[in-house]
């Protein structure tokens, strides 16, 4: 494990609720796999949570937010950006779903992070607009820490740039209203934002790592992430460098919100 120089912060707060982990990657080695970087970067445990793969039967219409100390939402292979007439229906039943969802999440500011998709899905709730024009390639990059970002509880501490995971055919063109710009990459602006006090959304992967990375690379080869022929060269690229700064936000939100003990 990288030691990223970071004291380690107490928690917020504490609670019995468990933590609510929404995925959408129809592959079960995948959805497995992001399942298990969340609770290893999480710092959770299953029994800490409950995991809905709605990719398979959408949102329950009964699901109760305030039932969970917090929200996580992971990404998929859906293209939000594309035409209503173009997407499966089960995607639609998801869009749907997230609409009622984040109406709750935002209005009560209850403790939410989106990554990937989760970002999208939240952007757009929020009125922004989503298109391919800041797509950016399976990769390790390197990006900014805002003023506001380097005094938000989640990344207090941080250096001016950290590294993360990335890969995405689709990107917000814009800083959703009302919105606070947390961190900023070159080709893809906004890429951590949050809304309130306790509702966050990434362009990255903050419960990524190489491992799991290049298995991705490996499922998703023929989805139109990048040319096929790339995926060695993508798998080493994705090796170069730890992020342990992106996995030291998720870290943080957990115990910030959903810790059912302090930690020492």
């Amino acid at each position: 494990m990288v030691d990223t120089g970071i004291r380690r912060q107490s928690p917020k707060m504490t609670s019995a609720k468990p933590v609510l982990i929404l995925q959408l990657r129809p592959e079960d080695v995948t959805a497995d796999s992001e399942y298990a970087c969340f609770l290893k970067y999480g710092g959770l445990k299953a029994e800490d949570t409950r995991r809905l793969r709605i990719e398979q039967t959408g949102i329950p219409d009964d699901l109760d937010p305030d039932a969970y100390s917090a929200i996580i939402v992971g990404g998929s292979p859906f293209d939000l950006s594309l035409p209503d007439e173009d997407k499966p229906d089960i995607q639609k039943r998801i869009e749907v779903g997230f609409h009622r969802l984040l109406e709750h999440v935002v209005t009560r500011d209850i403790p939410f992070l989106g990554a990937c998709s989760g970002n999208g899905l939240l952007g757009s709730y929020l009125g922004a607009p989503l298109s391919g024009n800041h797509r950016e390639p399976v990769s390790c990059v390197t990006l900014d820490v805002t003023a506001a970002g380097k005094s938000d509880p989640l990344l207090a501490g941080f250096p001016d740039q950290i590294d993360v995971l990335l890969g995405h055919k689709e990107a917000l063109d814009a800083l959703p209203d009302g919105a606070t710009l947390l961190l900023k990459g070159h080709d893809c602006p906004v890429q951590m934002f949050r809304v309130g006090e306790n509702v966050y959304a990434t362009q990255f992967h903050p419960e990524g790592d190489a491992e799991e990375f290049c298995l991705r690379i490996d499922i998703y080869r023929d989805y139109g992430y990048f040319d096929p022929k790339e995926a060695d060269t993508l798998k080493r690229n994705v090796s170069l460098r730890p992020t342990p700064y992106a996995q030291e936000m998720l870290r943080r939100f957990v115990a910030r919100y959903c810790r059912r003990t302090p930690n020492a």
